[in-house]
């Protein structure tokens, strides 16, 4: 069972990713900005890679408190990842969580993500070591 979530009270022009539950998404991260916070407590966020519709202007969504984490850290850069670690992977505009499940060669993964079924190749600065955020703290994850 996973202790409950923090509450961060985030403020206008704060980073945060967006935990997207749709169908479809689920499992990815998208990086956002804080516009305001409604008197309801939802938050409007103005997305740094998805755009409208019609693709004139940063998509901007309200969002529920939940939905919303800061942005991870960035953990000291590493090259080479470990079979059946968990990870993030850069695709479509955002982050999709997965775990390596091979090696090309000293520059290229395969990662694995168990929503989908589907195992891409990704060159290592695609891929960031997965993190959660739980009870206030960013947990990395082994």
């Amino acid at each position: 069972m996973r202790p409950p979530r923090k509450t961060v009270n985030f403020r206008h022009g704060d980073k945060v990713e967006v935990c997207s539950n749709e169908e479809g998404f689920l499992g990815s991260y998208y990086l956002a900005t804080v516009v305001s916070r409604l008197d309801n407590g939802l938050y409007v966020v103005r997305y740094d890679t998805l755009l409208e519709d019609d693709e004139s202007q940063p998509l901007t969504e309200t969002l529920f408190p939940k939905e919303l984490r800061p942005k991870p850290p960035r953990l000291t850069a590493t090259s080479s990842f470990a079979l059946c670690q968990r990870v993030d992977a850069f695709d479509n505009d955002g982050w999709w969580v997965g775990e390596i499940s091979g090696k090309v060669d000293d520059h290229h993964y395969y990662v694995y993500f168990s929503t989908t079924h589907e195992e891409i190749v990704y060159p290592a600065s695609a891929i960031r070591v997965h993190q959660e955020w739980l009870s206030g703290q960013w947990i990395r994850s082994n």
